[in-house]
């Protein structure tokens, strides 16, 4: 009686020391857990966020790359400008992934591939390899200042050489938070053209 009585004891406290290292290693566990998942989740989030942007990227590619192949022909379509048949084209390429509404389309003319991103020429009067106010400058594109870089704005003519840029902000996938705090990441895609040597008017 006495033997039964001890087994049973023993057995009662091997039932709840177990008991309660499953109670510790599951606290514990929760803890863990407490610390990990934001982390994980924001991995994951980064993760989605890259694929996101490099997708969206590939589409201005895309975009900008069929809009110059357009505009290098001067065509112009009944009742529309070159630059709204343009932004159709960014539209129909960026597959709803876009809002057009805040989106940019520039264009800058050269007569060269060479004059891409080139200053306009001036004078270095003092030789410090930078345009100081007063020395002289030749206007290329006419708009009565000196600029870094000597392009015109617009489409351009036959034979000239265009630029074309398109610009957008995506939006963070973070939600209303990130839209009020205005977070969001500048993208860019630039395409190099020649204009065909239309007829004027044609």
């Amino acid at each position: 009686m006495s033997a039964h009585h001890a087994l049973t004891l023993k057995d009662f406290w091997r039932d709840t020391r177990g008991v309660s290292l499953w109670r510790d290693s599951g606290a514990a566990s929760a803890v863990e857990f407490a610390f990990i998942a934001p982390v994980m989740l924001l991995f994951v989030i980064g993760i989605v966020e890259v694929a996101m942007v490099l997708f969206t990227w590939t589409l201005l590619e895309g975009g900008v790359r069929e809009a110059a192949r357009y505009g290098i022909t001067g065509y112009t379509l009944t009742g529309q400008s070159r630059e709204q048949t343009m932004r159709a084209i960014v539209a129909k390429y960026s597959v709803g992934m876009i809002d057009m509404s805040k989106i940019a389309i520039t264009s800058l003319t050269y007569k060269s591939f060479a004059n891409i991103g080139q200053p306009e020429p001036f004078t270095d009067t003092n030789h410090n390899g930078t345009r100081d106010p007063g020395e002289s400058y030749t206007d290329v594109n006419g708009n009565g200042k000196w600029d870094e870089d000597m392009g015109a704005d617009g489409a351009g003519g036959p034979g000239d050489v265009v630029v074309y840029t398109v610009s957008y902000n995506w939006p963070l996938m973070t939600g209303y938070l990130a839209d009020q705090m205005g977070l969001f990441i500048p993208l860019s895609a630039s395409y190099a053209v020649r204009n065909e040597p239309w007829t004027p008017g044609s």
